[in-house]
């Protein structure tokens, strides 16, 4: 078995047992970035010089408890690493080397981890697919016509065809669990406040998180585990007013997935009322398995009833171009932003500041009901996606209008989430008949991400469901 078969958790026994390098854990990676990237385009850089020295150093340096000792990663382009060229997946920043790295990558230093480079992302990670103009698009490796979804695509491209063994992202309207339902995979957004170096706490109104990409949901609690608590439980926030107890480890309850739980099952969105929202006979199917499968597995299944929200659409649109109004980019260089950007851009710096004020007040407001509809059950299990994965340049680069409603109708499921700043995981279910993944996301309580992980890991075996690359690659 090459070293890219085994899962996460299998590579990781393996180095901790000294039964292969970090040296050559990062080499045996770079060949699979170096054979399949060109086609996939799921790096924005690769450092392979960088990586190498990284890695030993870190089987020479680092000692061995370090939760992600020698495992390889790629830091997202939206996530800055001194030295090395990070665009935020825009033509504005090409050619930009920054001088520090951000919280998040110091966290995946802490925790003994080699990156290899910077994964592939849209322009700022507003959109939810990755097709940047700065670089090429990054395609699905079970079906490269396909898009890997956004904004974590190239962290979710990279470790579904093997290029990296799990990969962190981040998550402000579902920027993790899009990617990761569309490539067949595992992600994991974490309750607000749970990650220190990307808690979302200083974000426009607490939308922005650091979560876990990987191909089963162990590989992902790994990887969690690793960014909440680089230098070992407990964990010490910055933030401990707004996070939630340490109940981790999460490895022990991905592994064991036990217990019976009470779940609601959610057909409604709250964009319902302000698009057409249509819900794919393959995204439909996907539910139906998994409420059988947790049916069978003897968890209480409770169908929620309809709650309209018709003030979320306008609320979150404000909020998403506010987001937009504090790029970087003036005067002459706002022509090398892409339409879209330059859409929210300019719609968010003409907002007026009581409507600003008036969105935030809504969503919080928002977030209290939806934790409170929710509170009876244990998890809330919804589609991850309205439909299949959508083909490369299927959305509209130059009306922007448009361009958002199609992501809307795409995901409707995942922004209202980081809106409630509560947990979730997608969990890989079925392939249709043309072979892409679908899936489905379970939504825990505030702090909820042990119960999630042992639901998923029940889930996930009775499905049967083994990690697998697609056979091409």
């Amino acid at each position: 078995m090459e070293l890219h078969e085994h899962t996460a958790l299998e590579l990781h026994q393996l180095l901790q047992r000294g039964e292969v390098s970090p040296v050559e854990v990062a080499a045996h990676y770079l060949a699979r970035i170096e054979r399949l990237d060109p086609e996939l385009g799921a790096f924005a850089t690769v450092t392979p010089e960088r990586a190498l020295e990284r890695a030993a150093a870190v089987a020479a340096e680092v000692p061995r408890p370090a939760p992600l000792w020698g495992m390889p990663l790629g830091d997202k382009d939206l996530h800055p690493r001194a030295g090395v060229p990070t665009a935020f997946g825009s033509r504005a920043f090409s050619g930009f080397v920054p001088d520090a790295s951000d919280e998040t990558v110091q966290a995946v230093d802490d925790a003994g981890a080699v990156s290899l480079g910077k994964t592939a992302t849209p322009e700022f990670g507003l959109p939810s697919y990755t097709e940047a103009l700065v670089g090429r698009p990054t395609r699905n490796p079970w079906d490269p016509t396909l898009g890997a979804g956004g904004s974590s695509g190239g962290a979710a491209a990279a470790v579904a065809s093997g290029m990296l063994p799990f990969a962190p992202g981040s998550d402000g309207g579902g920027s993790i669990r899009i990617p990761a339902a569309a490539c067949g995979l595992v992600g994991v957004k974490p309750s607000r406040g749970r990650v220190p170096s990307g808690s979302g706490l200083a974000s426009l109104a607490g939308l922005g998180v650091v979560g876990a990409i990987g191909r089963t949901v162990a590989d992902a609690a790994l990887l969690l585990d690793g960014l909440i608590a680089p230098t070992g439980y407990p964990a010490r926030h910055r933030s401990s007013v707004r996070a939630p107890g340490d109940d981790g480890p999460y490895l022990g309850a991905a592994i064991r997935g036990e217990g019976r739980f009470q779940i609601g099952v959610l057909g409604d969105s709250p964009w319902d009322d302000a698009y057409d929202i249509v819900v794919a006979p393959e995204a439909r199917s996907a539910l139906d398995r998994a409420v059988a499968v947790l049916d069978a597995g003897r968890h209480g299944i409770e169908l929620i009833p309809p709650a309209p929200e018709p003030g979320y659409a306008p609320a979150f649109r404000t909020i998403w171009q506010a987001g937009a109004a504090s790029i970087p980019v003036e005067g002459e260089r706002l022509a090398l932003l892409e339409p879209l950007t330059q859409w929210l851009l300019e719609r968010g710096r003409a907002l007026p500041a009581r409507q600003l004020a008036e969105s935030l007040s809504w969503l919080a407001e928002y977030e209290r009901r939806v934790i409170a509809r929710f509170a009876p059950y244990d998890a809330v299990l919804s589609p991850a996606l309205a439909m299949t994965p959508r083909p490369v340049g299927w959305y509209d680069a130059d009306d922007g209008e448009r361009n958002f409603a199609q992501q809307v109708q795409y995901t409707p499921f995942t922004s209202f989430v980081n809106v409630s700043g509560l947990p979730a995981v997608t969990v890989p279910v079925e392939f249709t008949a043309d072979g892409a993944p679908m899936g489905v996301q379970l939504i825990g309580r505030p702090g909820g991400e042990a119960t999630l992980f042992s639901i998923a890991a029940h889930l996930e075996r009775r499905l049967r469901r083994e990690p697998r690359h697609p056979p091409v690659w």
